[in-house]
């Protein structure tokens, strides 16, 4: 496959470094500024920039995140920030001339009370779950707005992969702005620190997710930029089944070392009962992920250590 010129938002995130990091990443060039560089919520700074690489394709993984602590306390900023990121790449990579465009989706974008496994035909035909109700309205609207651009000008192919809950190198650790796994991690690591003998979950434990190890996401999206016309408008991408919450502390436990009791915090709220998406699609398109869970999570804990804990 020929060098292609790939713009790529969000290259400091866990997703896009990830992405640079992969073995694919050397056979092109890729151009990945920071939010120092740039402020994507800037639409003239934002087409400058583009005009100015010239890219052969788009790839917006860039957005404010955060888990559900974060998204409960600060819903209009998850709303607009990411709002106004998606709206100024997408109509400025247009206003480029830019005819390809990756856009990263979520699996919040899916209806609360919507059947598993959540089906892409889905998106946008039910309620939202209100514990990340801003940030999910904001990446159903930019994949909606990747859906119209290209049907009112055939000549565009903006297509959005949906990704399940992520986790792995470069992860946010920080338990005011991080997702399940690195929250488990840390809470894990700090009990043997302390010498605690219990740690607690929130809810019964019994909810389930499904998360896949950002190394595998990263494959799936250089598949997806080198094949491009063969990829469906929208994609998921993930396991194709899920664990418990208590199952998550237990394999965690093993390989962090922590030896002690959970207990259940039943007052803290736990979101949805489970979000599993179907990878139909994503089989019939030739992709599937390989890390085993207990693999990703001995992968994630060993980054903690060398580039987390001081």
């Amino acid at each position: 496959m020929k060098k292609m010129r790939i713009y790529l938002t969000g290259g400091r995130g866990m997703v896009g470094r990830n992405f640079i990091e992969h073995i694919n990443a050397c056979e092109h060039e890729i151009y990945a500024p920071t939010s120092q560089d740039i402020d994507l919520r800037n639409y003239d700074a934002v087409y400058k920039s583009i005009v100015e690489f010239k890219p052969d394709i788009v790839l917006h993984c860039a957005g404010k995140v955060g888990g559900i602590q974060a998204n409960i306390r600060e819903p209009v900023r998850f709303l607009l920030d990411n709002l106004d990121m998606g709206r100024n790449i997408l109509w400025a990579s247009y206003k480029a001339g830019v005819q390809k465009l990756l856009n990263m989706g979520s699996s919040c974008m899916y209806p609360r009370d919507a059947v598993n496994p959540l089906c892409e035909k889905n998106i946008l035909k039910g309620e939202l779950e209100p514990t990340n109700e801003g940030y999910a309205l904001a990446k159903a609207t930019t994949a909606r707005f990747c859906e119209y651009i290209g049907r009112e000008h055939a000549d565009f192919s903006y297509k959005t992969l949906v990704p399940c809950n992520i986790y792995g190198r470069y992860d946010k650790f920080d338990p005011k702005n991080s997702h399940m796994i690195p929250a488990i991690i840390c809470k894990l690591h700090n009990a043997n620190i302390k010498s605690e003998d219990t740690v607690d979950i929130w809810g019964d434990g019994l909810a389930k997710r499904e998360f896949m190890y950002a190394g595998d996401l990263a494959d799936c999206m250089w598949r997806c930029i080198e094949h491009f016309e063969a990829m469906p408008q929208n994609m998921n991408a993930g396991l194709g089944f899920d664990y418990t919450v208590n199952e998550y502390y237990r394999v965690a436990a093993k390989i962090v070392g922590f030896s002690g009791k959970f207990t259940h915090d039943l007052t803290k709220p736990v979101g949805m009962q489970q979000k599993l998406v179907s990878i139909e699609l994503l089989k019939a398109w030739g992709w599937q992920a390989k890390t085993t869970l207990h693999d990703g999570l001995k992968q994630t804990y060993s980054y903690y250590l060398k580039e987390v804990v001081q």
